[in-house]
């Protein structure tokens, strides 16, 4: 609840306020404690409390019930018994202005962007690569990259892989080895990928990322963004990843601001354990760079999860507003994961802190907030307030009703295909063919002309061999003829003679 310029979380038994300071809210924070143990109250009070200091604010919704952020609360019995426990008077129940994007595009605004801004670091593990699959991802990249190709979905980079392969010869030399089974990986994972929606965050309208800093034109407050991640939460590594991706664009596009009044936005990581999983050590090293530099540009990061072990240690140092639910520890292991805990805050003299972290009931919480000074303030057990929104589910009906009434309706409804990658190496595969084809042809055209012209020759052979066997025949038949006729004269003119003689 935003109150006297500070957002109130909690309440100790002895009624002092714990408040996180609108100017220290970029130091960052984490919320841990054990499945049922109040994460999500906590998380929906803080969200609630930025957007009525005017701060926007983004988070996702794993499980479905944070959208009720959008409608008023309604009292109940439970309710007011805490709100008196901790002295509270006159709770105002209220929604909040809220914003749905889902990036399946079902529940939410589309939330799309390219594959180039995705990069390939990213990407590999989207697609969970291998090493060398890796390299040969990032050699495609840079191939398009030099080639002025952009990759706008996954068509663009399957048809850049198929012509890379088909072509690895001529980049072998510039851009190093590229083995056809990495490539034929690559596009199983792709199509994998896919199969899992995959293919509904990659294109075009790309989402600005100014649009989640905007606030309501009527009440001033900060737009709660709610990303409805509850089909995308069912392939947590996607889910890691786009809120990966999420979390650099924020840092590489808002501009330096130092310390503000109060933040820019802040930006709710949930079930933060999913990031770090398997995460390679190069990868870490990219997130701690952001999470150091992030608060120079006004953003407020904080990590939900059921353990402060899920979070590097690196990490951990930069998070400073700290609300810690209870935790069961009932293996040594467990027992000594507390106690590690209870020793990471400013210990408070008048507390057992491991021991009232064991003991907290659900709602209650110690915490520590960064003081006036920047400093950890020492420890305490509160009661949590309760939100002012509606808590739980709501009706589709109401969701529709609230993105129909959206300023992004229609911005982003609209997939769009221009051309990119995949045109470009198609016209190009397709000219290649053309001219191919063209060599083909005019090869079987010359081979044509060459054998209707060996068999004229041929004809012309045998033209001449049939002509000089008439003549022969010819020649025969009038020699014979000849001496047929050369022998009757001769046997006449015999016969005269000899008459002549006789007589």
């Amino acid at each position: 609840m935003y109150k006297d310029n500070k957002i109130l979380i909690s309440k100790t038994a002895t009624g002092e306020e714990l408040c996180i300071l609108p100017d220290k809210a970029n130091r960052h924070g984490l919320i841990t404690g054990a499945s049922g143990s109040g994460k999500t109250i906590t998380l929906k009070v803080m969200a609630e409390s930025f957007s009525s200091m005017g701060v926007p604010v983004f988070l996702a919704d794993v499980k479905g019930d944070l959208a009720g952020c959008c409608m008023p609360g309604q009292t109940n019995e439970k309710l007011e018994q805490r709100l008196s426990s901790i002295g509270i008077d006159n709770f105002e129940y209220k929604g909040f202005p809220t914003i749905f994007w889902d990036v399946n595009g079902a529940d939410g605004h589309p939330i799309r962007t390219t594959v180039s801004s995705v990069g390939s670091v990213i990407l590999s593990r989207m697609l969970g690569l291998s090493d060398a699959q890796e390299g040969v991802l990032a050699i495609a990249f840079k191939i398009a990259r030099d080639k002025n190709l952009e990759l706008i979905d996954l068509d663009d980079l399957r048809l850049l892989l198929q012509y890379i392969g088909e072509n690895k010869d001529e980049f072998i030399l510039g851009y190093g080895n590229i083995a056809p089974q990495s490539v034929g990986s690559i596009q199983r994972s792709i199509l994998m990928l896919e199969e899992q929606g995959g293919n509904n965050f990659f294109g075009e309208p790309a989402i600005d990322i100014n649009d989640f800093l905007h606030t309501d034109l009527q009440t001033g407050y900060g737009n709660i963004n709610i990303l409805h991640a509850v089909e995308l939460f069912k392939q947590p590594d996607l889910y890691a990843c786009f809120m990966l991706w999420l979390l650099t664009t924020l840092n590489q596009n808002m501009p330096e601001v130092g310390d503000l009044e109060k933040p820019k936005m802040v930006f709710f990581f949930d079930e933060a354990h999913l990031l770090f999983n398997n995460m390679p050590n190069y990868m870490l090293t990219q997130v701690i760079q952001v999470v150091k530099l992030i608060r120079s540009k006004g953003i407020g990061l904080f990590f939900i999860s059921q353990s402060p072990a899920d979070i590097p240690n690196e990490v951990l140092a930069q998070l400073g507003n700290i609300v810690q639910h209870t935790l069961r520890a009932y293996s040594p292991a467990e027992q000594r994961a507390v106690k590690v805990i209870a020793d990471s805050f400013r210990p408070n003299p008048e507390m057992n802190t491991e021991q009232t972290i064991l003991g907290l009931g659900t709602g209650e919480a110690v915490i520590s907030f960064v003081n006036e000074k920047g400093e950890p303030s020492i420890v305490q057990k509160g009661t949590v307030l309760p939100p002012q929104s509606q808590m739980g589910a709501i009706d589709g009906s109401i969701r529709l009703m609230v993105l129909n009434r959206s300023e992004f309706k229609g911005k982003y409804d609209n997939k769009i295909n221009r051309e990119s990658a995949y045109e470009i190496i198609q016209a190009q595969m397709q000219e290649k063919m053309a001219v191919k084809q063209a060599e083909e042809d005019k090869k079987a055209a010359e081979k044509l002309k060459k054998e209707e012209e060996k068999a004229k020759a041929a004809a012309e052979k045998e033209k001449k061999k049939n002509k000089s066997v008439v003549e022969k025949a010819m020649e025969k038949t009038a020699k014979s003829a000849f001496n047929s006729v050369t022998r009757k004269v001769g046997n006449q003119i015999g016969k005269s003679i000899w008459n002549m003689f006789k007589k």
